[in-house]
């Protein structure tokens, strides 16, 4: 193993939520006058949280969030707690083929509660134990600041530079980059669409995995 612990991204990196999330979230702002496409959606809002999320929503609507924003994003998450969402191809055999030993946190700018719930239904809760970091939660500076994975090397007593970070947003492959650990671009997603791969090697990601089996041969595991 090149490196002394794993820094995983979630959504888009472990399950398939970015495509579906984007999706809820274009065609609600379209049936309320705003047009947006997922792939739109994908390229303005994925990555973001919190308030800087709504901020880059109300830019790109010219205004406030309508009334129902919040009842609508509730209910839609609720929906998808319940039912779970598919892995990304070959996220669970690759997280599972890893040493048990080896030091490994999710730090994602979704809620403890959406990650801990999924990681439950993919079966994974075991491996990252209480690794489980938000940038909304754990970070005054969420995605795409640096913090929330030097905090995460920090709670697992690695030092940031001997980390491999698994990142699919240019959001997150910012922060990642800025962090100083060694960034892996994953395009393994069904949100990955041409190009992005060449996207993220601007931002400055030391390489590019299409699928975990390039992620095995890169981090020699």
């Amino acid at each position: 193993m090149k490196f002394d612990a794993l820094l995983f991204d979630f959504d888009g990196v472990l399950i398939e939520s970015e495509y579906l999330g984007n999706k809820h979230i274009a065609d609600f702002l379209t049936e309320r006058g705003h047009p947006i496409t997922p792939e739109q959606s994908m390229a303005n809002f994925m990555g973001l949280s919190g308030r800087d999320f709504l901020d880059r929503v109300e830019s790109f609507i010219g205004g406030p969030l309508p009334d129902d924003w919040s009842e609508a994003r509730m209910a839609e998450n609720e929906r998808v707690l319940a039912e779970g969402v598919e892995e990304v191809a070959g996220a669970i055999a690759f997280v599972r083929s890893l040493p048990a030993d080896l030091p490994k946190a999710v730090v994602s700018s979704s809620s403890t509660r959406w990650i801990s719930t999924h990681l439950a239904h993919l079966g994974l809760s075991d491996v990252f134990g209480d690794h489980i970091y938000s940038g909304a939660e754990h970070v005054t500076r969420g995605k795409p600041a640096p913090d929330l994975y030097l905090y995460g090397a920090r709670q697992l007593g690695v030092s940031i530079e001997r980390c491999a970070i698994l990142e699919d947003s240019p959001v997150g492959a910012t922060g990642a980059v800025a962090s100083g650990g060694h960034v892996i671009g994953l395009c393994a997603g069904l949100h990955c669409t041409p190009g992005h791969d060449a996207r993220l090697r601007e931002i400055g990601v030391h390489a590019i995995a299409h699928d975990f089996d390039e992620v095995r041969r890169l981090l020699q595991v």
